[in-house]
């Protein structure tokens, strides 16, 4: 069972990774050149804070775990060279030059959302998955199916969860500051146990098709709406692209 289902219709109207990568791109261009316009003209475009903070890194699908290769060998956690890979790659930045970021930071962006109505129209999509995952978690099939797969579960011999999610936050995981997980035996063989089951049932698939089915209704009864996010999201993408080509 592959982890990339498809798309659904909410999805042209979401902020994607790709979005998240490029923006970050331009905001350290246009941190660097407002620190440079302050004095610090050789401040790195990816820098460390004088303090480091602890960071929380979320991996996994919208379904849970699907991957059984990567459930046998890291459980619910991951490789921990990809926690490493997110860290900051220039040098710490200097207590001089750190309130200086902090007026640079927030000018970059807004910048990056000059023309976009951030209130009414800035990722309206987002802030409808919430209450589209409410209802959602209500379909009886989707609840059927979820059944079958902690039955499953639990003939296996490991813990009856209310659904695929519950299984992956289980605190029995023991999360570190980064989000990631010890892999332990039982963690692991519980993921094993989690995506089998998954696949047996497919449950991923139903989940899949019921969420769709309830963003297209979603979108259907406040197509205004959606579409006014999506050109925020456009003139967003357009500033974005805009930078990147005066500045990187």
């Amino acid at each position: 069972m592959p982890s990339d289902l498809g798309p659904t219709p909410a999805d042209r109207y979401t902020y994607t990774a790709q979005d998240y990568q490029r923006s970050q791109q331009a905001t350290a261009l246009l941190v660097r050149q407002c620190m440079r316009e302050r004095g610090h003209a050789d401040f790195p475009l990816d820098p460390r804070s004088p303090v480091d903070a602890i960071s929380v890194t979320v991996a996994s699908t919208d379904y849970g775990t699907l991957d059984l290769a990567a459930a046998r060998r890291w459980g619910y956690g991951w490789d921990p060279a990809k926690s490493r890979a997110h860290r900051p790659t220039g040098r710490r930045m200097t207590d001089a030059e750190y309130p200086d970021y902090l007026t640079c930071r927030p000018q970059a962006d807004q910048q990056l959302m000059r023309g976009i109505d951030v209130k009414r129209d800035w990722l309206y999509a987002g802030t409808r998955a919430i209450r589209i995952a409410e209802v959602v978690k209500r379909d009886p099939d989707l609840r059927a199916s979820w059944n079958e797969w902690s039955d499953c579960l639990v003939d296996r011999g490991f813990t009856r969860y209310s659904d695929p999610v519950a299984a992956y936050t289980d605190a029995a995981w023991q999360r570190g500051n980064d989000g990631n997980t010890r892999h332990t035996q039982r963690e692991r063989d519980t993921a094993v146990a989690d995506v089998t089951c998954k696949r047996r049932h497919h449950t991923a698939q139903i989940w899949h098709t019921t969420r769709a089915r309830e963003e297209a209704i979603d979108i259907e009864r406040h197509r205004a709406r959606y579409t006014a996010g999506l050109e925020a999201l456009r003139t967003y993408r357009a500033s974005v692209t805009g930078v990147l080509r005066k500045l990187g």
